[in-house]
């Protein structure tokens, strides 16, 4: 008998903040990815090869001080992967495209950051002639990978309140209150049975931190405040814990501070790919398919196009089948073959009293497949505009 995940007796789900390394990684680079979506559509006509998700950003060194510290390194941007540089014998300028979109990402993004903290090299290649030439029927576009792709519904307790949570230590009220809270966040939460525990980590700020007790105190009072918070979206009862790590005993050795807000200012390095997944969290506890969303071509590769659509049809499917209490849907296909064409999707519905589904409902979770399928173009285009959320 299949048991629905917000059912069985434990859960592990993480959410990675705007300012972790890896969220960084993830996110700017979609940013450039879309941004050089727009820069194709408007010079070419259609949008052309390109694939931004193999970046890394490396940490830097700093001295953290009381009242605010410095940057003795700063972190290094290795910007990677390949681009189409030229159409018709016209260039265009990516390389430099490339760079400002990023810089102006992480100046909107990273409070503290500025221009002298970090440093870009550029490791972007020319794309290759056979994924090139995928893009010269835009009407009619392949797929450039093969792989398989999953998504579920619905989201559990446990995932919305992970999510909710990190979104309010990095909202605007939660940030005037407690400023020294930085942008490098993670929660994890860990349900067993009617009781989660949060275990989060928050990089302070050191140019808001004056003294040993004044961190332990902020930290004591932003952890009540997370509990107030996320106790109003859950019935379950709630554990909370901020920097598992520090340590009173080790003076400034022993508690979580940064100049920027994030850690890769000096501690931790992150890559394209380990951050949240296409539904915003990680959860262990689910399936997982074989490729992550961030930077990838939103025309033409499907680790992008249907770990996002994946998640729709899921979505769809349990709002609008009743009988349903949760639903995978997988979607695979294979490198050249059309995209809005999988070569298989495959249903796996729990029912609510584990019966097996009706031939009503089979029909039913055809047609919103079918329906998706012929406005593929229309979601793709909704994700070059940023209308479906990634990570």
């Amino acid at each position: 008998m299949a048991t629905p995940t917000f059912k069985k007796k434990f859960e592990i789900v993480e959410r990675k903040g705007i300012g972790h390394p890896d969220t960084i990684c993830d996110l700017l680079m979609n940013k450039v990815s879309i941004e050089l979506s727009k820069l194709y559509l408007k010079e070419t006509g259609a949008i052309q090869h390109h694939n931004m998700d193999k970046t890394m950003l490396v940490a830097g060194k700093t001295q953290n001080k009381f009242g605010g510290g410095q940057i003795i390194k700063p972190m290094k941007l290795i910007l990677g992967d390949r681009a189409t540089f030229s159409i018709n014998g016209r260039v265009l300028p990516i390389g430099e495209f490339v760079i400002e979109t990023s810089r102006s990402w992480l100046e909107q993004n990273l409070r503290h950051l500025k221009d002298q903290n970090i440093e870009f090299q550029l490791e972007i290649g020319p794309t290759s002639p056979e994924l090139q030439s995928i893009f010269k029927k835009p009407t009619n576009i392949v797929s450039n990978d093969t792989s398989a792709l999953v998504g579920y519904a619905p989201f559990t307790q446990t995932e919305s309140l992970v999510l909710k949570t990190e979104q309010y230590i990095n909202s605007e009220k939660f940030k005037s209150e407690f400023p020294m809270a930085g942008e490098d966040v993670k929660v994890m939460g860990f349900r067993n049975g009617k009781t989660v525990d949060l275990t989060i980590a928050i990089a302070f700020v050191d140019r808001y931190v004056s003294s040993l007790q004044d961190y332990f105190t902020k930290k004591q009072e932003m952890n009540q405040a997370i509990i107030e918070f996320a106790s109003k979206y859950s019935d379950l009862k709630i554990n909370s814990e901020i920097n598992c790590l520090d340590d009173k005993n080790k003076g400034m050795d022993g508690i979580y501070l940064t100049v920027l807000g994030t850690s890769a200012d000096s501690a931790d390095s992150g890559e394209v790919g380990r951050g949240n997944k296409a539904n915003q969290v990680i959860s262990p506890s689910r399936p997982a398919g074989a490729e992550a969303i961030a930077g990838k071509n939103p025309i033409s590769h499907i680790g992008k196009i249907y770990n996002a659509m994946s998640f729709r049809l899921a979505d769809q499917i349990h709002s609008e089948i009743s009988s349903i209490d949760e639903v995978t849907v997988w979607m695979y296909n294979i490198i050249g073959r059309p995209v809005n064409d999988p070569q298989a999707i495959v249903i796996e519905p729990i029912t609510k009293e584990n019966q097996s589904i009706s031939d009503e409902d089979k029909n039913n979770i055809q047609k919103i497949i079918s329906e998706n399928l012929a406005n593929m173009d229309k979601f793709c285009m909704d994700l070059v505009f940023e209308k479906i959320p990634i990570a």
